[in-house]
Formats: C-alpha cells, structure tokens, sequence
C-alpha cells in the first residue's frame, strides 16, 4: 500500500511539473564538435554538464558534425554561423542556442610569392598578372568552413573575385593544409587555428591578414540543435548550454586548460597552442545582424541559392541562453 502511494505521488509530481527535474537529472545528449582550436574546449562540456550526461564526440571539420546533426546521429552540435546559414539554404532544422568562440581564420601565403603582411594592392596586383598569365593563382581552405567564407568575403571586398580570379584548392581535413603548402601545391591558404599557427612556426607560410574585414567579422562558432531535440530533452540542451556558458568565462580567466585539451587532443605543441589562443575569442551570444549580413554575403558568393534571412532570426533560439546567464536576449547578441 506504502508503495503505491509512493508511486502514484511521483507520478502526480510528474503531472504537475516535477517531470522536468527528472528529465534533467536522466537527460543524455550526444555533443559534436570539429577539431581545431576555438572547437576543441568543447570536449570538455562532458565534465562541466550539470544534470545532463553529455557524450562529446570530435570531427574532422564542421561539415562532419552538421552532416552527423542533420543525420541525427548526434543531438547539438558546435559548428559555425556559415554552417548554419548553409543548413537552412538547404531546408534543413537546424536551431541556433548559443555561441561559443570567435576568431581563428588567418590567410598565409607561400614564401615563393614574396606578398608583405595586410598589403592588399600587391596582392591584387599579384592576382591580376597569374590571371592574365594563364595560371591562377591557387588559394586553399576546407569548403564550407568559417575560414573560407571569411576569405572569400574578405576578398571580394577588395575587388578580388573568388569565382573568377584565382584557382580554389578545396582542402578538406585542416591538418593537411601545412603539407600542402610545404609541397608547393598552393599559393596561399586560409586556415583554421591551431593549423595556422603551425603553418607559421614552422616557416612553411607567411601571416598574409586575418580575413575579419567581412560581414561576417570574426565570427565563427555557433551551438545549434534540431527542433526535435529541444521538445524532446529541452533539459538536455539546457544543460548543454549552460556549460558552455560557465566553460567561456572560465577560458576568459584562464586559458591553461584550453592549451592543454590542444596539446591532448591534436598532439601540436604548447608553444602552438599558446600562439593560436591569440587569434580566439570565448563569446556565447548569438549575433542576430551580423548573422543576417552573413547570410547577405554568402547569397552574393553564391554560396547558397536563395535569401535565407527571415529562417535564420526565426531559428534563432535565445530561451536557452538567456536561463543560463539571467540576461535579456537584447543584452545577448539579439
């Protein structure tokens, strides 16, 4: 008798509202995340999560984890604004639920080009004679990254056609972008940290710009989830949120746990890790006109195929952010 009581006041609990302190307490998330610098810190929202068992997956780029999300073989993923801009040009359910970090784009050209560092004219003189002389010259990135679209914006700002003027080496895993320039086999390349900042230190690349002069300006990552997963484990994600919230201002104190998970998980050096954190910035709002420009951007590269503007503020999802921070949307990015 005691124990169906028991029972039938936890199932009136449920009833009346206890059910979401349950779900937190037993909500499961699988995490995605893409392995370069500003990404990486991701891996440890597993021990940071509170409420919710986080399981934490890395990718070779962004591309893998939004094809994983998309697939649903995983529940939120840590990708980039122009992934998720891409994801809705495509139809696909993607929702935003908080930003994580900045920055980590940095063009660097090959030694044989001789181009000075932020020498826009030379480099657009440079582009003009390889045009005209029938070979192009090869500029490489991973397709579909921040790092590409930041260049492509950056440079069609300057007057150089990314569709027209130069000859794109897509290199997709970012960890080969350094033997690509030590062979020769491109001209320049926009990578994504800490890659850059190996490409750098080891002579096999000169620093050209960091390409933020764009509608996009350094933004980069993005947490998004699918719609399913939010009215399905809406604990979940908060959770997930909320860690990623805590885990930014921590590396904004301290960024020696933030070496550490480089050097663990990508086996780069310390003194690599320290050099690509420059070049980061720890930031969970959701930036609502810059996205909107990103979108108008990416519409005139002819990166995606229609005006995706109205999809991208309807998807964007501030609740989350806004429980774990106790500040307005306004006060978040909105």
């Amino acid at each position: 008798m005691r124990t169906s009581l028991r029972l039938g006041l936890v199932a009136m609990a449920a009833m009346l509202g206890g059910g979401d302190l349950a779900s937190a307490q037993t909500a499961k998330i699988k995490l995605g995340y893409a392995k370069c610098a500003h990404c990486l810190p991701m891996s440890l929202i597993p021990g940071m999560a509170k409420g919710v068992e986080v399981e934490a997956t890395g990718f070779n780029s962004g591309n893998d984890v939004l094809t994983a999300l998309i697939s649903k073989s995983i529940d939120v993923a840590q990708v980039t604004y122009l992934h998720y801009i891409t994801a809705l040009d495509k139809g696909f359910d993607v929702v935003a639920v908080s930003g994580q970090i900045n920055g980590g784009s940095e063009c660097l050209s090959s030694a044989k080009l001789s181009l000075p560092p932020e020498d826009w004219a030379t480099f657009k003189a440079t582009v003009a004679k390889a045009k005209s002389d029938g070979q192009p010259l090869k500029v490489a990135a991973s397709r579909g990254n921040a790092q590409d679209i930041h260049m492509r914006g950056a440079f069609l700002k300057q007057g150089v056609d990314p569709n027209k003027d130069i000859q794109f080496i897509n290199i997709p895993n970012p960890s080969d972008h350094l033997a690509a320039l030590q062979r020769g086999e491109v001209d320049m390349i926009c990578s994504v940290e800490p890659f850059a900042s190996q490409i750098r230190l080891a002579g096999a690349g000169k620093h050209f710009v960091l390409p933020y002069e764009q509608a996009a300006g350094n933004l980069t990552n993005l947490i998004v989830t699918r719609s399913d997963v939010i009215a399905g484990q809406r604990a979940g994600v908060q959770g997930v949120v909320a860690a990623v919230v805590e885990l930014d201002n921590k590396l904004i104190a301290d960024k020696g746990p933030w070496i550490e998970v480089i050097n663990k998980l990508t086996g780069l050096d310390k003194t690599v890790a320290t050099e690509a954190l420059k070049n980061a910035s720890p930031d969970p709002a959701i930036h609502r006109s810059q996205t909107l420009a990103i979108a108008a951007m990416m519409r005139d590269l002819k990166y995606i195929s229609k005006d995706v503007s109205a999809e991208a503020e309807k998807n964007m999802d501030y609740s989350f952010l806004e429980k774990a921070t106790g500040k307005a949307k306004n006060d978040l990015g909105y």
